[in-house]
């Protein structure tokens, strides 16, 4: 069975490797498109909140969320014009407007926006790791962790806010067939 340590030093090598690059193949190129279309997506989901929120601790993670996702776009933006390739369409940007002028039935309440968010960071995790996974480039497959990353170090303060707000969203617990009963 392969040390620990040594299998960590292959994954290490692998990711700093100084080998010629291949050409980005199919999959690669899905992947940085997917992610480049649905974090412009996810920045309108925070401009929305930023237009509908009161909250000044929902603000400050928009703005945070808002910030990042901005860094991390424009740096799959870049990696794609460099390598040649045609960014996708997205949205605009949606415009700032105040959070009072927005009527009831169309304003997204607090827990709503940190729910959506936080499907969609946890959503984003998965593809982060699930496109690394396929990934032939170590910039790119680097790329993608430290995107990864990012998301992580945010994710955890919104659920912090979520939890202590009562908003998590919690399933039922799940009890197998056959499993004891406690006493």
């Amino acid at each position: 069975m392969t040390n620990v340590l040594e299998a960590v030093s292959a994954i290490i090598k692998n990711f700093i490797d100084e080998a010629p690059k291949p050409p980005l193949h199919v999959g690669e190129v899905m992947d940085l498109w997917t992610a480049f279309t649905a974090f412009h997506e996810a920045q309108a989901l925070y401009q929305v909140g930023l237009n509908t929120t009161a909250d000044q601790d929902m603000v400050h993670v928009l703005q945070n969320a808002l910030e990042g996702s901005k860094a991390d776009t424009k740096k799959i933006e870049e990696f794609l014009l460099k390598e040649g390739v045609p960014l996708p369409l997205v949205n605009p940007t949606k415009p700032s407007s105040n959070s009072d002028a927005v009527p009831e039935g169309v304003k997204l309440k607090d827990d709503e926006i940190a729910n959506l968010i936080s499907a969609k960071v946890a959503t984003s995790i998965t593809f982060c790791a699930q496109a690394m996974s396929k990934t032939v480039r170590t910039d790119v497959g680097l790329m993608f962790f430290s995107i990864q990353i990012n998301l992580m170090k945010f994710a955890a303060p919104l659920k912090n806010i979520m939890i202590s707000r009562g908003w998590l969203r919690i399933p039922p617990k799940y009890n197998p067939p056959g499993l004891p009963e406690k006493r």
